[in-house]
């Protein structure tokens, strides 16, 4: 595993600025993403950048665990990944995070085999106008568990 905090988190930065564009690609790829009036891309990119940091976030506790070493690589991540002068960006992310782990953290009250699906519900919510469809729901919560275990596994195998 990565021993030092800020390289942990500068690795898991590299991991999603190389992947998450690209998986955002997929989504697109896929035709999932409604077309046709209020429906915006620009939105759907910015929701699946700030699921993308989420799934990293994930990828980096569940390979260091709660503490103070996790808490420093994340910071590393966000100082590779989001501007500084990014306010908004960087408030929206914060507001997405405190919703995605509340639905993490009731994993066990509603059953940890549903996170995935609940997670990926709601990052598709924010991602279209009106309801997303099943499809959207399911590619962006597997894109998203994939890019949580990479995440990991990159903080894992190193060193």
């Amino acid at each position: 595993m990565i021993k030092d905090p800020a390289r942990r988190g500068c690795t898991v930065a590299e991991l999603c600025l190389r992947l998450g564009p690209r998986l955002f690609e997929e989504i697109v790829e896929a035709g999932v993403l409604p077309k046709g009036p209020g429906a915006t891309l620009s939105t759907a990119q910015t929701e699946w950048r700030c699921f993308a940091l989420y799934a990293c976030v994930r990828g980096l506790v569940a390979a260091g665990g709660f503490n103070r070493e996790t808490a420093a690589a994340i910071d590393a991540l966000h100082d590779h990944t989001l501007e500084p002068a990014d306010a908004a960006l960087k408030a929206l992310a914060s507001e997405r995070y405190a919703e995605y782990g509340t639905i993490g953290q009731e994993g066990g009250k509603s059953g940890a085999a549903t996170v995935t699906r609940r997670l990926g519900e709601a990052a598709a919510r924010h991602m279209v106008v009106g309801e997303p469809s099943e499809a959207l729901i399911e590619l962006v919560g597997a894109l998203h568990e994939s890019l949580a275990e990479g995440a990991a596994e990159a903080v894992r195998s190193a060193e």
